[in-house]
C-alpha cells in the first residue's frame, strides 16, 4: 500500500462488485448436492447449519487425492501426501502473455469431487501449496453450480510457478473472465449482483500440472482448497469481548525502507505490504533464505529477503505483489510450511490462533482518522497480527512503518476490529466503497502440533 488514500487495483475491482450488492439480499438454500458430492468428513461438508462466515475446504490427505478424478496425474503417499504427473495425458502449447514465448508442455490433471458449500457464497478464493521445479508449473481452475442449478464456466484462478527463470512461465492471474452472472477479479470469484439472491452453491477444482516435454520433473501439490463466503453488507460489526492476552515474537520488517528498490515489482517497496508481512511470518516459523537465493539483491539493501519475497509473489497480470493465493503459495515453498487464504469472523478467532502460537496476516482498508496511531490511510493494506494486550488491544507488526524498529504497533481493539471485518466504508471522497470482510492469510507448520490443529479447526481450517 502507499501512505495516501489511493485506490489499489484490487480495491477498484472489488468496489465495482460491491456497488451492485445491497443489504439484506435473499439467501437461497443451496442446490442439492450432485451425485458423488464431496462430504470430506467435516461439518462444513454435510450441509448442516454453521455459524462460521466462511466455508474453507482443502484436499490434503492421500485419501483426498485418491478421491479425485485423474488424467495422467498420480496421488503419492508419504509424510506429506500430494499429487504429481504420472503418465502425461498429452501435450499442449502455451503462449506466455508476459513474454510472448510459445512452448510445448506435457500436462496431467486432477479434479476434485464436488464440494457443497455450507455457506452459499458470493465470493470464493482458491489457494494451494506446491513444489514446482524449474520447467514446471500449475494451473488452478474452478467450476461451480449456482443456487438456481445452472453452472459457471471453468474459471482460471491462477497460473503459478515458484520460479521465474528462462524455463519458467510468468506467474499470472487471468483477466476478463465472466459469464454475465459472475466474474474473476484477480484471485477472487465473485457474484456480479448479490442483491439478486444468486449464490454459488457448490464447486469443484481442477488442477493441471505442466512440465517441459521429455523430462521427468513434476510439480507436486500438497494442498489445494478454496474458501467460499457470503459476508453481509455492513459499515460496522459487533464488538467482541477480549479473551486472550499475549504476544508472539515475530520478526519486524518495514516495507518503507525499500522505497525505490526494484520498481519493476509494483513500483518498489512502498507497495510491498503483502510480501513484507509474509516474510515476517515465514521467518517466525524458521524459514530462511540462503545467500545463494539472495545473491541477486543489491548488497547495499537492508533486509534483502523482503526484496526476494516481492519478486517471488509478483503477479505479472495484476502487476503487484498483493495476489493473496500467490503469497500463501510462496510461504509454502519454505520447507515444513503451508499456507491458506480464508476469512475469519471476529477478533476472538485471531485470539484463538495467537494462543496456539499462530500469527495471522490480515487485510484492511481505512481512513487515517479511523485507526488511531497509524498515521496513514489506505485503500488496501496487509499487516501481521502478533498478539493482544491485557486490555484486548491489537498488537500488530505493521510494515507501513518508517523503519524496522517502528514496525510493532498497538491499535485500539474496537477501531481495528471494525476496519478489518466491515464490507462497506466511506473513502476520502465520501464515496461508499468496499471493505475486505475479514480476509487473512494463515501460515503454519506442515505438521501442526495438537494445540495448533485444534486452533486451526476452530477457525475452519483443516
Amino acid at each position: 500500500m502507499s501512505r495516501v488514500e489511493q485506490p489499489s487495483r484490487r480495491a477498484v475491482l472489488a468496489a465495482a462488485v460491491a456497488a451492485a450488492a445491497t443489504a439484506g439480499g435473499a439467501f437461497p438454500a443451496a442446490a442439492a448436492a450432485a451425485p458423488g458430492a464431496d462430504t470430506g468428513g467435516g461439518a462444513a461438508d454435510t450441509g448442516r447449519a454453521t455459524a462460521r462466515p466462511a466455508d474453507y475446504r482443502a484436499w490434503t490427505t492421500f485419501g483426498d487425492w485418491r478421491r479425485g478424478t485423474v488424467r495422467g496425474a498420480r496421488p503419492v503417499a508419504g509424510a506429506r501426501p500430494g499429487v504429481v504427473i504420472g503418465a502425461p495425458a498429452g501435450t499442449t502449447d502455451y503462449t506466455d502473455p508476459h513474454t510472448g514465448t510459445t512452448a510445448a508442455w506435457e500436462y496431467a490433471t486432477w479434479t476434485s469431487p464436488v464440494h457443497r458449500l455450507a455457506v452459499p457464497s458470493t465470493e470464493v478464493i482458491a489457494s494451494w501449496n506446491a513444489h514446482t521445479p524449474s520447467g514446471t508449473w500449475i494451473q488452478v481452475e474452478l467450476e461451480g453450480t449456482y443456487s438456481d442449478g445452472t453452472d459457471t464456466p471453468w474459471y482460471v484462478m491462477g497460473r503459478w510457478t515458484a520460479g521465474d527463470g528462462e524455463r519458467d512461465i510468468r506467474r499470472t492471474s487471468v483477466d476478463d473472465q465472466g459469464d454475465g452472472r459472475s466474474s474473476i477479479w484477480t484471485d477472487t470469484f465473485s457474484i456480479d449482483d448479490a442483491s439478486t439472491g444468486l449464490r454459488l452453491a457448490s464447486y469443484r477444482l481442477r488442477l493441471t500440472l505442466y512440465r517441459r516435454p521429455g523430462t521427468r520433473a513434476t510439480p507436486t501439490v500438497w494442498r489445494l482448497g478454496a474458501m467460499g463466503s457470503d459476508i453481509p453488507d455492513r459499515f460496522t460489526v459487533p464488538a467482541s469481548t477480549p479473551r486472550h492476552a499475549g504476544e508472539l515474537r515475530v520478526p519486524r520488517y518495514s516495507q518503507e525502507i525499500h522505497k525505490g528498490q526494484y520498481p519493476e515489482y509494483d513500483n518498489g517497496g512502498e507497495a510491498w505490504c503483502s510480501p513484507t508481512s509474509s516474510q515476517m511470518i515465514i521467518e517466525y516459523w524458521g524459514g530462511r533464505l540462503t545467500e545463494e537465493q539472495l545473491a541477486w539483491v543489491d548488497p547495499s539493501y537492508t533486509d534483502p529477503q523482503v526484496c526476494h519475497a516481492a519478486r517471488y509473489t509478483y503477479d505479472h497480470q495484476y502487476a503487484g505483489c498483493g495476489n493473496w493465493p500467490f503469497n500463501a503459495a510462496y510461504a509454502a515453498t519454505f520447507e515444513g510450511l503451508q499456507g491458506v487464504v480464508t476469512r475469519l469472523g471476529s477478533l476472538n478467532d485471531l485470539e484463538t490462533l495467537i494462543a496456539a502460537g499462530i500469527p495471522a496476516i490480515t487485510s484492511q482498508s481505512f481512513l487515517e482518522k479511523e485507526l488511531t496511531g497509524a498515521g496513514y490511510g489506505t485503500s488496501g493494506h496487509l499487516m501481521t497480527v502478533i498478539g493482544f494486550t491485557a486490555a484486548g488491544d491489537v498488537i500488530a507488526n505493521d510494515p507501513a512503518s518508517d523503519d524496522d524498529g517502528a514496525v510493532r504497533r498497538v491499535y485500539q481493539r474496537r477501531e481495528w476490529e471494525n476496519i478489518w471485518l466491515r464490507t462497506k466504508r466511506y473513502n476520502a471522497s465520501g464515496k461508499v466503497v468496499s471493505g475486505t470482510g475479514g480476509v487473512c492469510y494463515l501460515y503454519f507448520p506442515a505438521r501442526p502440533g495438537p494445540s495448533q490443529r485444534k486452533a486451526l479447526a476452530a477457525v475452519g481450517v483443516r
